[in-house]
């Protein structure tokens, strides 16, 4: 193989980011190259490969190793965790609140439905790369503060996200 396995790893983390680089400089070239006719087709595309770029960044600050317990399903609106000891499935309409508890080793999601226990899973289980998407389909959840929270090393659990907050409208969450 070309590339060390490492190397390789850091790649795949950031392709998203590293396509919109590459889609930026064929719409540049696209715009100051071949002449006018090519600009308008050109700007669009350096448009949106910079909105790739900015969805791509997100994605990889969220990505983990992929290392770690168990496994990660996101399937219709349903979050499946498989462990090696526990395990659950919540549907995201019934999802009371998301949180990240960083006391434990490795972080782990913490997703609250009423009635049922809480769903636990680590940031680096197999497969959670698809809990982005699934955590981003949550009204009103800000996804900068999750990203932040996330690589921020805190030692406690932090709510990232409320369907009805329990708290009164002028407190702060942390």
């Amino acid at each position: 193989m070309f590339f060390r396995p490492e190397a390789m790893a850091v790649l795949w983390r950031w392709r998203e980011v590293l396509v919109a680089v590459g889609l930026v400089l064929l719409g540049m070239w696209l715009i100051f190259g071949p002449g006018l006719l090519l600009a308008v087709p050109g700007w669009a595309l350096v448009l949106g490969s910079v909105a790739l770029g900015v969805v791509g960044f997100q994605r990889a600050r969220f990505r983990g190793t992929g290392d770690g317990p168990g496994a990660v399903q996101v399937d219709e609106g349903q979050i499946a965790y498989f462990g090696p000891l526990t395990g659950g499935v919540v549907a995201l309409e019934n999802l009371e609140r998301l949180s990240l508890d960083t006391t434990s080793r490795p972080a782990h999601w913490q997703l609250d439905v009423s009635g049922q226990e809480a769903l636990l899973i680590p940031v680096n289980a197999a497969g959670s790369d698809a809990l982005f998407d699934a955590f981003a389909k949550l009204p009103g959840l800000r996804t900068e503060r999750m990203l932040t929270e996330l690589r921020a090393g805190r030692r406690h659990t932090v709510v990232i996200w409320e369907r009805t907050p329990l708290r009164p409208a002028h407190a702060l969450l942390h």
